[in-house]
């Protein structure tokens, strides 16, 4: 299993899992491109056997005190494994890079594995858009995390003596594709 950030090479491999999770409201070619080039976006793939099985994305203005992660997307065949929160904490490792403080995002009501896997990293709910998926009408749960706060977890976690800098995040490897499994 390898981890890497993605390209625009990439576009049609995420485009095809896009496509196989989000059957109703997948973002198009042209929208993942933009985001792909965006200096604003980070966007991360894992590959296994050489295909894509997964994706993330991040939207964090250099200077900016909170980001929105856009996405996260894991092949059905490869769900159930960690690759999803290991994604997650490879958004958030390159937020606090970043200096952000919070971090939101949106996850369907309908969805309660991702929303499970938000709370216990220490996401809480912060609101409801109604019917914000369509054409499903599906709500929106808003969740916001306190990021230095979880920086500080993971730090204490693992035992790392705090340095005074809130965006130090514990020696955890996002790229070499060690701990996605």
């Amino acid at each position: 299993m390898t981890t890497r950030t993605a390209t625009v090479a990439d576009l049609d491999g995420i485009m095809a899992l896009e496509h196989a999770s989000f059957p109703t409201d997948a973002w198009s070619p042209a929208m993942m491109r933009e985001e792909l080039a965006s200096p604003h976006g980070w966007y991360v793939v894992v590959e296994e056997a050489g295909h894509l099985v997964g994706y993330a994305g991040l939207r964090a203005v250099r200077g900016a005190r909170d980001a929105d992660i856009q996405t996260i997307t894991i092949s059905e065949a490869a769900r159930g494994r960690g690759r999803g929160r290991a994604l997650l904490r490879a958004l958030l490792e390159e937020a606090a890079r970043r200096e952000v403080h919070e971090v939101f995002l949106e996850v369907r009501a309908d969805n309660p594995v991702a929303q499970k896997l938000y709370l216990s990293e220490g996401f809480a709910e912060v609101g409801r858009r109604p019917r914000y998926y369509q054409p499903d009408d599906v709500d929106a749960i808003v969740m916001q995390l306190d990021l230095r706060g979880w920086v500080a977890r993971r730090t204490e976690a693992a035992g790392i003596p705090a340095s005074g800098d809130p965006t130090r995040t514990p020696a955890t490897p996002t790229t070499s594709g060690k701990g996605w499994c």
